[in-house]
């Protein structure tokens, strides 16, 4: 399994459409064969920061998500329009 965390930051006034465009990358992302779970955070104290949290079955299962034409669409297009991606980790489960 591989797991990816992503903090996405939304430009001042943009919280709304930056929630909104999560929204339908998750709704997407989540009928992906290799995608085990997609789960979108936001901050508890600061409303414009967002993390996604993302497991997927291995590399090929990650590598189909970032071409995904929703991923496309919602990730690279239209999301850097009204946030910034501030980062994103890879990660393994130890046991």
């Amino acid at each position: 399994m591989i797991v990816l965390a992503v903090t996405w930051v939304a430009k001042i006034g943009r919280e709304s459409e930056v929630a909104g465009l999560l929204a339908k990358l998750t709704q997407e992302s989540r009928k992906e064969p290799g995608c085990l779970m997609y789960q979108v955070h936001r901050h508890r104290t600061e409303p414009r920061r967002f993390l996604i949290y993302e497991q997927y079955k291995d590399d090929a299962a990650l590598e189909a998500h970032r071409g995904a034409e929703h991923f496309l669409q919602y990730a690279k297009k239209e999301l850097p329009k009204v946030a910034d991606r501030v980062d994103g980790h890879l990660y393994e489960p130890l046991g």
